[in-house]
């Protein structure tokens, strides 16, 4: 089991390197179908494996001067504010329903990136822009909240907030992303810790550390393949769990401690 974990966790890693997000959004399915944890620990858990593997990707990427920390710094402080308030509120729902809500924010992720794709990517560097300080605030808040509740990274949304809103080009947008995920992924996990959430530690720490691995990785492979294909391909992927996870909930009884 531990090397399926391992397996696994690499390719998260990959994923996360490459598009900056998605790796909670997939880590915990794979937290709570494939090795067994219950819904609220894979929570906490996903966010411990999200916040290890976004650190590793926004080094590799922040030393080649790719993150745009203005931005990155303002949208994180709401993003804190709502991911603790997003905790207190997935506190209150049950493992099923939690599921089950989280499967649409997956669809609309996964085609949010496929349109985006189709709209065609900026591979090149335009620099950093300056957008007004309200949008990044607001965008930050939503994003937070995403995070407490779901138990997220929030990568998969914070991207394309990034680049069709902010006007921030792809490659500074994951490099941004993954710094934004690892702020408010660390204040997501210590809300889940205050609010009396356990985590397995053996579990976690065998997926955290190969999806760091892959994380490093992703970054060193982004640099080389079209935009666009990554993107695509984190949709496809997106889209695919998620509609393994609404075939589950509504056809094999739902997840473990539900």
């Amino acid at each position: 089991m531990l090397v399926i974990a391992a397996a696994l966790g690499l390719a998260i890693g990959l994923v996360v390197g490459s598009v900056g997000g998605g790796g909670a959004i997939l880590a915990l399915p794979v937290l709570v179908y494939v090795l067994g944890e219950p819904v609220g620990p894979a929570a906490s858990g996903a966010l411990v494996v999200v916040a290890v593997a976004a650190a590793v990707g926004a080094g590799s990427l922040a030393r080649s001067g790719q993150v745009c920390w203005r931005i990155a710094l303002t949208f994180a402080a709401p993003a804190a504010v709502g991911a603790v308030v997003g905790t207190l509120a997935g506190s209150a729902v049950g493992a099923a329903l939690l599921v089950l809500l989280f499967v649409p924010v997956m669809l609309v992720a996964a085609l949010a990136t496929w349109q985006r794709a189709r709209g065609g990517l900026d591979d090149g560097d335009g620099g950093c822009p300056r957008p007004a300080r309200a949008p990044v605030l607001a965008a930050g808040l939503a994003v937070g909240l995403l995070t407490g509740f779901f138990g997220v990274g929030g990568g998969f949304v914070i991207v394309p907030v990034l680049t069709l809103w902010l006007g921030v080009g792809f490659r500074r947008a994951v490099a941004t992303s993954l710094v934004i995920i690892t702020l408010t992924g660390i204040v997501a996990l210590l809300s889940h810790i205050a609010a009396g959430s356990d985590i397995d530690v053996g579990v976690t720490t065998a997926l955290a550390l190969p999806t760091a691995v892959g994380a490093f990785i992703g970054t060193q492979v982004s640099e080389r393949l079209p935009a666009a294909a990554l993107a695509r391909a984190f949709a496809v992927i997106v889209c695919v769990v998620a509609l393994l996870l609404l075939v589950d909930v509504l056809a094999l009884g739902g997840p473990p401690g539900a």
